[in-house]
């Protein structure tokens, strides 16, 4: 689907409260992939969807929260405003239970994308997500190599020695295509192989400040520009994007056999 056709950007919203799945737009995940050097991962998107409102068989309403898993080899992601207004579909309409809502957005879902999708709601009583613990050497305080707000990658060095470590930033700053409205998210990078210099890869997460890209691109084009640039023997990154109506998206990207959980933040 072209840019153009998605709910972002559009000056007018209408929000309704009736079941409506025709609001999700899909977007090709190829429009964000064409540019990288190296496209070959593992992976997956997963979402927390934290704002979702219906009523059970008998009128009252339900809190609800959901997360939806979808692997990275998926041609397609679901475009994050329109998933808000399909969800927002939802408040005048009665579902039998919470797991009658996990498989009518599951069975939407994969209609969209055209790919298997993982859903699971949660009642506020049981929802599950708790802040992880941070593991991994924060780079933030640490002065960069230097500093550009232009994406660079050759700001990505080697140093000497082998390690297998974690590493991980609050700073990344990202805009969306569309709107050209901001995006926050920590970063964590774990790998094995030549050490990685601290300064070099703070410098490059700063170089991204005003890259435009989906949640699932940035997570990308980073993974890509570590192989690339470096050459890890193993390589795991993990982005995990604060909330955006309602909504935290977390693209976690590998190389095989070093695929890792997604974190939740106390950001999002």
């Amino acid at each position: 689907m072209a840019l153009k056709k998605l709910q972002l950007g559009q000056g007018k919203t209408c929000y309704g409260d009736e079941y409506d799945p025709s609001l999700l737009r899909p977007i090709e995940r190829a429009i964000g992939r064409s540019q990288f050097k190296m496209n070959q991962f593992y992976g997956y998107d997963l979402w927390r969807m934290y704002e979702i409102t219906c009523l059970d068989r008998d009128g009252v309403p339900m809190s609800l929260c959901a997360s939806m898993k979808v692997d990275a080899s998926s041609a397609r992601i679901i475009e994050s405003k329109s998933l808000k207004l399909y969800l927002l579909s939802f408040t005048m309409t009665k579902f039998a239970s919470a797991d009658e809502v996990a498989r009518v957005i599951a069975h939407d879902l994969e209609h969209e994308l055209k790919s298997e999708v993982e859903v699971n709601v949660f009642t506020d009583e049981n929802c599950p997500f708790t802040p992880s613990e941070k593991k991994g050497v924060l780079i933030d305080s640490l002065s960069p190599s230097e500093i550009t707000y232009e994406y660079k990658p050759d700001l990505l060095k080697n140093e000497d020695g082998k390690v297998k470590e974690t590493l991980r930033s609050d700073i990344l700053r990202t805009l969306c295509p569309v709107t050209g409205q901001p995006d926050h998210a920590e970063v964590f990078i774990s790998y094995e192989g030549k050490k990685i210099s601290k300064e070099g890869l703070l410098a490059y997460l700063i170089s991204l400040r005003n890259h435009r890209g989906f949640h699932e691109q940035c997570c990308e084009l980073i993974y890509s520009d570590i192989m690339t640039q470096l050459n890890p023997s193993s390589l795991c990154v993990r982005c995990a994007f604060t909330r955006r109506g309602g909504i935290d998206i977390n693209p976690v990207r590998a190389s095989a056999g070093f695929l890792q959980d997604a974190p939740r933040t106390l950001r999002q």
